[in-house]
């Protein structure tokens, strides 16, 4: 555990210390994760992520964000068998989702699917780990048929039952598609899961721990991050990114359309990370299942233009991709929508904000951080006939 000092207060101070967007502030210590500076690697409980996407699935990835360890072959079986166990969902969860309007954004459809599975059961916080970790599972294998539901849904398709033979992955290829693709592509989109499962004290991670700070429960926290991660600026990033690419439509099109976003100072979406200063660790992993869906679709043009662009970010303005960069159009051809990518997000980081949520509960303090004033001094409340 790091060690946490306490620095003053800047409490009464006339010129206080603000950091802008908490840059640079160290709210508490985490063993969940962490970008290991010396090796520029996300690592999840000491393991690089780089090594646990060419090693493990993401079924075995879910498992060690949640119980801390690898598991060995009898746990994993064990746990895989509960989650499988635990993919339906209710006949009246889905008359819900079958009520969203078509139009509804499918994060908004997730956040309030996410919220009505916390009504079925009375839960706050501070409950025993055992009772969470249940509920993170039985999350981890309803979100993906809630997604997937409402995706049926909203294209006016009957709806496809999960599956229980069949991995995460392929189960959720089956519930939106009613097939399951080739090796390559299923294998391609687990890795894209694992590599954004966690990613330490991120914008929707630390909304879930300060909704857990105040002792409420594990749904209300899941909630709060799935909001958050909604943003373009965080989660919503890899829309972002498909949108821009299909707007530059073709590789000829790509160094006019990026020069010209560059000299209208338009905010260009995939590229820089607070964290990472040599280049985001994750993209090397998804740009290779990013040329592996290109071999496989025959469909060269989205590598162009990814690569178009990166080498003109990197050579003149020094500005390395994230994940959302290689991730959107990879997402594109396997075949998933734009407006999809946020909720798969969610089904892979359901996995790093349920850890940080028991993790928080386990050593709890409530997040309150205090505020510098820029408002008018204390005045006076004049009677409505004196006010001008």
């Amino acid at each position: 555990m790091a060690k946490i000092t306490k620095k003053k207060s800047n409490r009464g101070t006339a010129n206080p210390n603000i950091r802008k967007g908490l840059v640079g502030v160290i709210a508490d210590a985490t063993a969940v994760s962490k970008v290991m500076p010396e090796t520029n690697s996300l690592t999840y409980r000491g393991y690089a992520v780089q090594d646990l996407a060419a090693k493990c699935s993401f079924e075995e990835v879910a498992y060690l964000l949640l119980n801390g360890n690898l598991p060995n072959r009898k746990q994993l079986n064990t746990f895989k068998k509960k989650e499988r166990s635990l993919r339906r969902i209710t006949s009246a969860h889905t008359q819900v989702i079958a009520k969203f309007p078509k139009k509804a954004h499918p994060m908004d459809t997730i956040r309030t699917a996410v919220s009505y599975l916390g009504t079925s059961e009375v839960a706050w916080g501070n409950e025993a780990a055992e009772v969470d970790m249940e509920r993170a599972i039985n999350m981890l294998a309803k979100i993906p048929t809630m997604i997937a539901t409402d995706f049926r849904y909203r294209n006016s398709k009957k709806r496809i039952a999960p599956r229980s033979d069949l991995t995460l992955t392929e189960n959720f290829f089956h519930m939106c598609f009613g097939k399951v693709p080739p090796k390559a592509v299923v294998k391609a989109f687990d890795i894209s899961l694992i590599l954004y499962a966690e990613h330490s004290f991120n914008a929707s991670t630390f909304t879930g721990r300060v909704i857990a700070s105040t002792r409420s429960d594990i749904y209300s926290a899941i909630v709060g991050g799935i909001g958050a991660l909604k943003g373009p600026l965080h989660g919503g990033a890899n829309e972002a990114v498909m949108d821009m690419m299909k707007e530059i439509g073709t590789p000829e099109r790509a160094d006019t359309w990026i020069r010209g976003a560059m000299k209208d100072r338009k905010l260009i979406m995939g590229f820089g990370h607070r964290v990472y200063k040599q280049g985001d660790s994750r993209v090397p992993t998804m740009k290779s299942c990013l040329e592996d869906l290109t071999k496989w679709s025959g469909d060269t043009k989205w590598l162009d233009i990814y690569n178009i662009l990166t080498n003109i970010f990197i050579n003149e303005k020094g500005i390395y991709p994230n994940l959302d960069f290689p991730s959107g159009p990879a997402y594109y051809l396997m075949g998933f929508p734009v407006n999809l990518y946020t909720p798969i997000f969610v089904m892979s980081r359901i996995t790093g904000w349920s850890a940080h949520y028991m993790e928080q509960n386990a050593n709890n303090a409530l997040i309150r951080p205090l505020s510098a004033y820029s408002g008018k001094a204390q005045r006076k409340v004049s009677s409505i006939t004196e006010r001008k």
